[in-house]
């Protein structure tokens, strides 16, 4: 490895067409700019490495189990219930909640989804 100090304004050749100049130097930070070709691929070292990894580990992963998670996932149907005659097609949490404090019924301890509610009562 080859070590070289530069201060701010100053610039590093690599090759004829490659410049990368010390912009700025703040504490421990340093800011570069680079000069390259558009064929040149610049990127930071951290990106690269964990998109190798995000490969590797993609790779080892099966269809089925992608399938088999996917399937787990699924939206499910609307759920109906009564809560003191009045009958809900659960739709929305804060709905559900808001309904059973008016009726002096404690929050239910499961996540419940699509509240529409609709007098069941005679």
């Amino acid at each position: 490895m080859l070590v070289m100090r530069r201060r701010a304004g100053e610039s590093i050749l690599l090759g004829e067409t490659i410049e990368i100049q010390v912009l700025e130097i703040c504490g421990t930070r340093v800011k570069f700019g680079i000069v390259a070709p558009d064929s040149v691929v610049i990127q930071r070292k951290e990106i690269k490495i964990t998109r190798d990894e995000n490969i590797t580990a993609a790779r080892s992963v099966r269809q089925q189990d992608i399938s088999s998670i996917l399937a787990k996932v699924t939206p499910r149907p609307a759920v109906d219930a009564t809560v003191k005659g009045l009958t809900m097609s659960l739709d929305s949490q804060s709905d559900i909640f808001k309904a059973r404090r008016e009726n002096g019924e404690p929050e239910p301890g499961h996540d419940v989804r699509n509240v529409t509610i609709k007098d069941a009562r005679p």
